[in-house]
């Protein structure tokens, strides 16, 4: 039997690219999965295909620059499925542009979503963890915090910052709870359409040239989350092999 079976799993930022490909894979696997992301129609859309599979799945609304929406999501897991075992926090943008720019505005959605976001989602999940004496993080970052380069290093920062908190909790989580970071190098998502347009048709060039299917990267967090209680998959990085 797959480690994945029975596991209830929240999602967020599950309507599209790698949360979609996350929920598809492990409801497939048996787990019953959760979906959170702001836009109601593709959530009910997803729900539907798993449910229409014979899989099981939950959903509601949720922008992860608002606490209680986090809140709300772990909510739904424990009153629908009775307890939660993972949380995939998942959600992120990334409108790169040069810091010359001044963007200030997209630097500060990067750091809300993609940093705040995941802090909103550990003050959620980690009582209810405790509480059960067992639990999940997985936490996306990126290569683009391995590596950095220009246009990105607002958006790098915002994944390095989750990376920094990871370890830190993975420290702090004693020996019933378990932390991964999962960081994806070239996916084929919508990412691209956040992008300042004078660098966004290099960025597709290359993600049609290198980038990987988002089921890579689902495949990685399934593989965090099917290991046997006592082991912990800390750090994984998956990217093509023609990126540097």
């Amino acid at each position: 039997m797959s480690g994945i079976q029975g596991k209830v799993v929240a999602i967020t930022g599950a309507s599209s690219g790698i949360g979609e490909a996350t929920a598809l894979l492990l409801a497939e696997r048996g787990a019953r999965v959760v979906l959170g992301a702001r836009r109601a129609e593709r959530l009910e859309a997803l729900a539907a295909r798993i449910g229409a599979s014979g899989g099981e799945a939950a959903w509601t609304c949720t922008d992860v620059t608002r606490r209680a929406d986090l809140t709300r999501l772990v909510e739904l897991a424990r009153d629908r499925y009775g307890r939660l075992d993972v949380l995939v926090s998942n959600a992120g943008v990334g409108p790169i542009s040069a810091l010359d720019d001044l963007r200030v505005e997209d630097w500060e959605q990067m750091i809300d979503v993609n940093f705040k976001g995941v802090l909103y989602g550990i003050a959620a999940a980690l009582p209810v963890f405790r509480e059960q004496g067992f639990g999940h993080f997985v936490n996306t970052v990126s290569t683009a915090g391995l590596r950095i380069v220009p246009l990105q290093s607002v958006y790098a920062a915002t994944k390095n910052a989750v990376r920094t908190v990871s370890e830190g909790l993975r420290q702090e989580a004693g020996d019933s709870l378990r932390v991964t970071v999962v960081s994806p190098g070239l996916v084929r998502t919508d990412f691209a359409d956040q992008i300042d347009p004078q660098v966004r048709a290099r960025i597709l060039d290359r993600l049609d040239q290198a980038g990987l299917s988002p089921d890579a990267v689902a495949r990685a967090i399934a593989f965090a989350v099917e290991q046997p209680d006592g082991v912990d998959v800390g750090d994984i990085v998956v990217r093509p092999t023609a990126q540097s």
